[in-house]
């Protein structure tokens, strides 16, 4: 039986004039055919609009990514712009090769342009970097990605930017929110035809110019000349998404001839029919690639839709290994800064940038470099806000800033991850390594033998609908309120909550200490060998992740105590 205020709910949706007539046929034949589970899950909740947009299934509903919640959520910006009292007015919109993202990217700046607020956008689909770069570049007010960066076909979202070219943060983030949720009656929300807005100058396309300003930014990150470049062989897919232009523009430049496209993955196209998910953290994503490449030592890379991502297949003693979102960020940090080094470039107050979930060694490379290491929340927006702390302070250079989950960014001429800037650097080191008969994965032995041993695993449960929800918030209740005083026969030392920002000492059970970071559903249990375990439930998917953080004195000891940490705290949360 199904809740009377869902249904009551959907029966509101589907006679709202405001919605077009497909829409509410789509509900109503919900309604008709009794399917409560549906309905359940369209209706429990509105789509949450959370602090970096929107993101979630396409279809009808409230708890769906459609063109009414997507219209409500460009006038809750709108209002949120208005308010700000700024002259001329501006906002950037990129999109990617999801299905209906470039129809969401107009009707965005059809509201924009409604509410007197210029809109530019792309005359074709973009990355999520070119547009953090195009905000600034062209002094924008705020920017929108249409984008649901790797998630299945079925989805899609809405980033926002400030003017800073980052994730909103606060207190702009709280404040379009609360923008947001205050719009009620979706009927009142305006739309302005694109051939008057475009007449008016209220649309218009971003230049050509901007594109190439942004690609000679990235081009001077470059470490090398060239000469190893010329003859190294790689195999890229963008996955079906907006990566092919730019990563090929960007390597082109540089000297790599031979570099093979993915031919049954170039295109666009929002189904991603080669795969079950445009997802480059996942081999299977790049069966394509490694069957295009054959017996050859080819780089093997790979971007998301919106190319922010980036993964990397490396041939190995004949076998091909798929690098995490860890040892990538590693290999690009340790890469570049002894390029730094060597070029007498390694400024003297570098800041590098981690997150609270991502690898230690990361950080032991930073530091070992002479730079110092900084610590924010999961999300690439956190980066992005101490950038911009570190430019406003103009006394420390940010040099790098990395996410475990394949996010990586070099320079601070974007404030977003960027997949482009990681490729090349990448092709680089890879091609400078075959020189000398060695791949990637005899460079990472090589760090391992300098910072001693690390590893470093993601475990994600996926639980979908209003009882997953609830079952999520069992887990992290769970720890919070009976906090294991082992993991795999280890101490836990401490606790960390950032929901409450306290730091528990299990021993005596009392706060040793507190957090200065924002408050997040977010839970750290650090062990006497080193070690970090956090679970952290996902902000844009239906699941909960755990994060395995571990280190050692020997690879085949770690590789043993992982496997016990893994089932150990499965064992633990099922509990819960």
């Amino acid at each position: 039986m199904i809740d009377a205020n869902i249904l009551n709910k959907a029966e509101f949706w589907a006679e709202n004039p405001a919605f077009d007539l497909k829409f509410r046929l789509e509900i109503q034949g919900l309604i008709d055919g009794g399917n409560n589970t549906e309905l359940a899950d369209r209706f429990y909740k509105d789509l949450d609009f959370g602090t970096g947009g929107l993101r979630g299934v396409m279809g009808a509903g409230s708890n769906r990514m459609n063109l009414y919640t997507l219209k409500r959520a460009t006038q809750g910006l709108s209002n949120y712009i208005t308010k700000q009292k700024i002259d001329k007015a501006s906002v950037a919109i990129a999109y990617d090769s999801r299905n209906n993202s470039k129809l969401f990217a107009i009707e965005s700046a059809k509201v924009l342009a409604a509410n007197g607020i210029k809109a530019w956008i792309f005359a074709e689909l973009r990355p999520t970097p070119m547009l953090s770069y195009a905000v600034r570049d062209l002094g924008a007010t705020a920017g929108i990605v249409i984008t649901a960066s790797h998630n299945p076909k079925e989805y899609n979202g809405y980033k926002v930017y400030w003017d800073d070219g980052c994730q909103v943060t606060p207190p702009h983030d709280q404040g379009i929110i609360d923008e947001v949720y205050a719009i009620t009656d979706f009927g009142s929300i305006p739309s302005m035809d694109e051939e008057d807005a475009r007449k008016e100058g209220l649309i218009e396309t971003i230049s050509p110019e901007v594109e190439e300003r942004y690609y000679r930014r990235v081009s001077a990150l470059s470490q090398t000349h060239g000469d190893a470049n010329g003859d190294f062989g790689i195999v890229f897919t963008p996955i079906h998404g907006t990566g092919k232009t730019p990563v090929m523009e960007i390597l082109n430049r540089h000297g790599f001839n031979k570099v093979t496209l993915v031919p049954e993955q170039a295109e666009p196209n929002g189904n991603f029919p080669t795969v079950k998910s445009p997802n480059p953290e996942e081999a299977s994503a790049m069966e394509m690639a490694q069957d295009l490449a054959g017996d050859d030592d080819y780089l093997i890379l790979a971007t998301d839709p919106d190319a922010d991502r980036v993964g990397c297949m490396v041939k190995h003693k004949g076998e091909w290994e798929l690098l995490n979102g860890n040892q990538i960020g590693q290999i690009l940090l340790f890469y570049y800064l002894n390029k730094l080094k060597e070029n007498m470039r390694l400024p003297q107050n570098g800041v590098f940038v981690t997150t609270i979930v991502s690898s230690k060694l990361a950080g032991k490379i930073a530091s070992k470099f002479g730079l110092r290491v900084v610590e924010c929340l999961t999300g690439f927006k956190w980066i992005g806000a101490e950038i911009k702390a570190l430019e406003q302070a103009a006394k420390e250079t940010f040099v790098m800033g990395m996410e475990e989950s394949h996010g990586y960014l070099v320079g601070d001429f974007v404030r977003d991850k960027d997949a482009v800037i990681a490729c090349l650097l990448l092709a680089e080191a890879a091609a400078e390594f075959k020189q000398f008969g060695l791949t990637l994965i005899d460079l990472l032995a090589q760090i391992h033998n300098i910072y001693d041993f690390h590893s470093d695993a993601l475990v994600n449960k996926v639980i979908r609908g209003k009882t997953g929800q609830d079952k999520i918030l069992n887990i992290m209740e769970g720890l919070r309120s009976q906090p294991p005083n082992f993991i795999g026969g280890i101490d836990v030392v401490s606790v960390t909550d950032f929901l409450s920002q306290e730091i528990k000492d299990l021993d005596g059970n009392k706060v040793i200490g507190t957090t200065t970071q924002p408050k997040s559903n977010v839970i750290a249990f650090d062990l006497s060998d080193g070690s970090r375990i956090t679970a952290r439930p996902s902000g844009t998917e239906p699941k909960i992740k755990f994060y395995f953080n571990l280190c050692g004195t020997d690879e085949n000891s770690l590789s043993i105590q992982r496997e016990l940490y893994i089932r150990d705290f499965n064992n633990i949360i099922s509990q819960y």
